[in-house]
């Protein structure tokens, strides 16, 4: 386990993630056809070549399950009841294969849960950067998360 409790947590508390990802072709066309989705921007690259963006943009939905999914040893592994949702999710920068992703998190809030007196509720804000320091995505995530045990 390599989690925070919901005790060890404090607002404004940011975690600038070690791990690092290079984006694959691998990463994104088994993402787009693992969720059916059939769009030419993820998969034809003749097609996109005669786009504004000129190649292929990495699938969204790989970019937020990486972003999240890279969080997670430094906040949430084994500490975490469950994902309460995402909210506020942006890509104000496209993702291309090649990219290499540095992953954020901050801590944005606190609180107690109402009807479970051993865990809390954590609002995260996700971060993702590419290799050149552009923001590419970011969400906000609740958590449910366990207090340290007695």
């Amino acid at each position: 386990m390599a989690g925070l409790w919901f005790d060890e947590l404090t607002v404004g508390q940011t975690f600038d993630h070690a791990l690092r990802r290079t984006v694959t072709e691998t990463d994104n066309v088994i993402m787009t056809t693992m969720t059916h989705n059939p769009a030419a921007l993820h998969l034809d690259a003749e097609y996109m070549k005669g786009t504004e963006y000129g190649r292929v943009l990495v699938n969204s939905c790989f970019t937020l399950s990486l972003m999240v999914g890279i969080s997670v040893h430094d906040t949430t592994l084994g500490t975490a009841a469950a994902n309460l949702g995402w909210d506020e999710v942006r890509f104000p920068a496209p993702v291309f294969i090649g990219d290499t992703l540095r992953i954020e998190t901050e801590v944005l809030e606190l609180r107690e849960s109402k009807s479970r007196p051993n865990q809390g509720i954590v609002t995260f804000m996700h971060r993702a950067y590419n290799q050149n320091d552009v923001l590419v995505a970011s969400c906000k995530r609740a958590s449910l998360q366990n207090k340290r045990p007695d």
